[in-house]
């Protein structure tokens, strides 16, 4: 029998609900601060809007005047129809999900978990994006359905923030955890590895933060370049170098030993449409990517938390 080396999503999922769980991507219309002119005008320098298509409106405009639960019924035919799976999580993706007063945003939610096979509702936003009325309705939320928000960090480091014109610091990802800790929100932190500046020291300083933020979970994903993007002319003028599949996948396996094993693993890379990914080419092929890092953690004979001291007593929470 396989082993468990990590604290994997799918099957946190399945032993709660009993079946195969999916997300539906869903458009919540909002904004970014940092494309408004409120942050930025430009965006992350990684970011491409053309990435969070979902897959129902992949190679068309999404259209705004969907409604959500129009969009909700789509994405659920198309995902039960592919992946064979039985209840769904309402996902919102792209843009900033809290970015706007907490009640214009409740229909917007609401609509989204009024389905009887959506069994959660996952939200991603800026940590500069968060307030106690973002934290109020959320709460209400929870006790209705799963629920976990998204907050993009990409890195414990300062600089590096700077450098890919983030526009938000580490202690605004701290104070916005710390506002949903108080409503017993689940946080999940998204972290980019291979950063331009980045070592391995400061990313494994990353995962030691999410500890000491006690985040309920962690989507960890590869730097890739993606047309249109500031980061692209960077890798193009030879500024910003990305790793082959081997180095990324030792990445990831040292990163996840100095992750507490009660921290869910949402994901161990990140992909975008082959048309507008310009490197590096294997980020298109997640099964092998998810496949390089399980091969270097039985290489190693390894597992999250092997670097931790005291990890044998450590129970993983269940989600919300």
């Amino acid at each position: 029998m396989q082993k468990v080396r990590y604290n994997a999503i799918n099957e946190v999922l399945k032993k709660r609900f009993g079946c195969k769980v999916f997300k539906v991507s869903l458009e919540s219309g909002l904004s970014c601060p940092n494309r408004d002119g409120t942050v930025g005008r430009n965006g992350c320098a990684f970011c491409s809007e053309a990435s969070y298509l979902t897959a129902v409106d992949a190679g068309k405009t999404v259209l705004p005047e969907k409604s959500i639960m129009e969009a909700l019924a789509e994405g659920i035919e198309y995902v039960r129809r592919r992946h064979g799976a039985a209840k769904f999580i309402s996902y919102f993706q792209s843009g900033t999900n809290t970015y706007g007063p907490a009640e214009k945003l409740r229909p917007i939610f609401e609509a989204s978990i009024d389905h009887p096979d959506v069994v959660g509702l996952a939200i991603g936003t800026r940590p500069d994006c968060i307030a106690m009325e973002h934290a109020n309705l959320l709460e209400e939320l929870s006790k209705k359905t799963m629920l976990w928000v998204e907050l993009g960090l990409q890195s414990a480091k300062n600089a590096i923030l700077k450098l890919i014109n983030r526009g938000h610091t580490v202690e605004d990802f701290s104070k916005a955890a710390g506002i949903l800790r108080t409503k017993n929100i689940s946080v999940v932190a998204h972290v980019i590895l291979g950063l331009p500046g980045e070592s391995l020291d400061d990313m494994l300083k990353t995962a030691e933060f999410l500890n000491n933020e006690g985040v309920d979970g962690v989507k960890i994903h590869n730097l890739h370049v993606l047309k249109g993007t500031k980061l692209e002319k960077l890798y193009n003028d030879g500024k910003v170098e990305v790793p082959d599949l081997e180095t990324y996948a030792g990445w990831v396996a040292s990163f996840l030993e100095r992750l507490k094993p009660s921290i869910v693993v949402h994901r161990v890379n990140g992909h975008a449409p082959r048309n507008i990914t310009v490197a590096p080419e294997w980020s298109v092929n997640k099964l092998a990517i998810f496949n390089a890092v399980e091969r270097e953690l039985d290489r190693r004979n390894s597992r999250q938390g092997h670097c931790l001291a005291s990890t044998s007593n450590v129970v993983s929470r269940e989600l919300m």
